[in-house]
């Protein structure tokens, strides 16, 4: 027979205060802290918290811990709209404060459905099947709706524990599964007593275990000489960026410092590096484009915006892997740009939703280059500009394989599902950022971390250049190569080795979750309408 603990808890402040306390400790389980237990212990808490809890009570407690979760973990946000935003310090509380409320409606959803629709559900059933499902489908919709926003998903703070092994087989969403599940199985097994305590411990523990012994699995394999690079970061303020003035001083850096690295495969300048559209900076970038192939043969990738040629005035956030014009002749020593478009755009950041309606926020924001649009979700791939025997400076004589990269602009590396487009033909991620946006706070390390998971999920190394930190090289495993420090003018050199090859989740992407998110939720629901029926003959019964 199975024996529970009982809590008797009343829902009142004290309980509220609780969930906000667990929820505004649930961002220190992420980078830069990362104390991934507590991305366990937090849900746990508010997972006890809802089963004590009335449907509208649970509401409330989901509500408070939102608050304490997002008010933390997205606190960056007032950073951008008062320190570069230009809103002033009231506009860019009330907007933050809007924003997190906002956020925490899906904890607080999450925790009214658990008992407002499944009412009569155990608790074994209620803590390892239905509220890790329910998380995780709350999850994705916040990483869905309004184009998404998936920052600190559980999943992510898992970057550097032994659920990482999962990585590359269900995604950053299959961990926040695993991890609730986690959660599920610590309050089940308090909660219960005697052999089913012990049940849910060894589940606790082979789940983890299990996750580990993925870790030692090779899915891509090395794919033609490892790659040297440079990676840029000019520290350009970003409040002097756009300034007409800053123009020449911010090409100069750039061209200074990547002088010193043609000898490189790569070199790379951040998002937006140039405060210029393409057009206007073509003929400078095909000189140094020349002059990199004279003195060693480097590739150059830029971030700057892009006007479309066709006449429409669309511009693009975009990255030119900068040739010298025409075509690619026979001996391989003229070749053209290429280009990447930026596809997932940033709302409020780089365009205006609904724009008839809310133009005008251009103006209340003052953001520089908001109003691009949206690249084609799939474009050919850049790839590294060969050398002939010539001009190599290298040992080998042999010809290199192709080398394709996948091309991420800031924003975009958050959506796994969007960086496998490109794979398996990718060797190479390479993702720019502008992170100053942020200033000093935790978003550049959050973002850093979302970084590390697509390297997990896809097997290939990554190339981050940023403006003022943190750039860094990460290898195929999501491990740190070498990083630069932050809110200085550096220069990243180092060496990654391109892969091949394809992990499961290169292949399936989020499906897999997505329906078991829908198969637990239907069992769940026969599960309570089961209970319910039994519990109604019982008491047509006793009447």
């Amino acid at each position: 027979m199975t024996h529970y603990t009982r809590f008797n808890l009343n829902i009142g402040w004290r309980v509220r205060s609780v969930a906000l306390l667990a929820g505004a400790a649930l961002p220190l389980a992420f980078a830069p802290l990362g104390w991934f237990p507590l991305a366990v212990l937090c849900p746990a808490i508010l997972f006890l918290l809802c089963f004590q809890a009335a449907s509208r009570q649970a509401m409330l407690v989901g509500f408070f811990f939102g608050v304490g979760f997002f008010g933390v973990g997205i606190s960056w946000v007032a950073v951008s709209f008062y320190r570069f935003g230009g809103m002033g310090g009231v506009l860019s509380v009330a907007a933050t404060v809007l924003f997190v409320l906002f956020l925490a409606l899906f904890p607080a959803l999450m925790a009214w459905l658990s008992r407002r629709v499944f009412p009569k559900l155990s608790a074994l059933t209620y803590f390892t099947l239905l509220m890790p499902t329910l998380w995780v489908l709350f999850e994705w919709i916040r990483g869905w709706i309004f184009t998404g926003f998936p920052w600190v998903n559980l999943g992510y703070s898992q970057t550097d524990s032994p659920l990482a092994g999962l990585a590359s087989v269900t995604g950053v969403y299959g961990i926040s599964w695993v991890v609730a599940l986690s959660a599920g199985l610590l309050v089940n097994s308090l909660w219960q007593t005697g052999r089913p305590r012990i049940f849910n411990v060894v589940g606790l523990m082979s789940l983890w275990v299990g996750a580990a012994l993925l870790l030692l699995v090779e899915w891509s394999e090395p794919f033609g000489e490892p790659v040297t690079a440079s990676l840029i970061q000019g520290n350009v303020p970003q409040n002097l960026k756009w300034r007409p003035e800053q123009r020449g001083p911010t090409v100069d850096l750039y061209t200074r410092l990547s002088r010193k690295r043609w000898d490189r495969d790569l070199v790379i300048w951040p998002e937006t590096a140039l405060p210029a559209y393409f057009h206007q900076a073509e003929a400078f970038l095909q000189g140094l484009a020349r002059e990199a192939q004279a003195n060693g043969g480097a590739t150059l990738l830029v971030g700057l915006p892009v006007q479309s040629d066709n006449g429409d005035k669309q511009y693009y956030n975009a990255v030119v892997r900068v040739g010298t014009g025409g075509d690619a002749d026979d001996d391989g020593d003229v070749f053209p740009s290429q280009i990447y478009k930026k596809s997932h755009l940033v709302p409020f950041g780089e365009y205006i939703p609904f724009k008839a309606v809310l133009g005008g926020l251009l103006d209340i924001l003052q953001v520089p280059m908001a109003n691009f649009s949206r690249g084609n979700p799939t474009q050919p791939l850049l790839t590294l500009i060969g050398q002939s025997p010539e001009q190599s400076t290298k040992q080998s004589t042999e010809q290199s394989p192709v080398q394709k990269i996948s091309v991420s602009i800031c924003y975009e590396d958050a959506f796994g599902e969007e960086v496998i487009r490109h794979l398996p033909e990718a060797t190479l991620l390479v993702n720019v950022s502008n992170d100053a946006w942020f200033g000093d706070s935790f978003a550049p390390h959050q973002h850093l971390q979302m970084a590390r998971m697509r390297s997990m999920e896809t097997a290939r190394p990554m190339l981050r250049a940023t403006n003022n930190g943190i750039s860094v090289m990460i290898d195929h495993r999501g491990q740190i190569l070498a990083s630069s420090p932050q809110f200085e003018v550096a220069v990243l050199d180092g060496e990654v080795q391109p892969r091949s090859g394809a992990t499961p989740y290169v292949w399936v992407g989020n499906w897999p979750v997505l329906l078991g998110l829908v198969s637990v939720l239907s069992l769940c629901g026969f599960l309570s309408r089961r209970s319910a029926r039994r519990q109604e003959v019982v008491l047509n019964k006793v009447g």
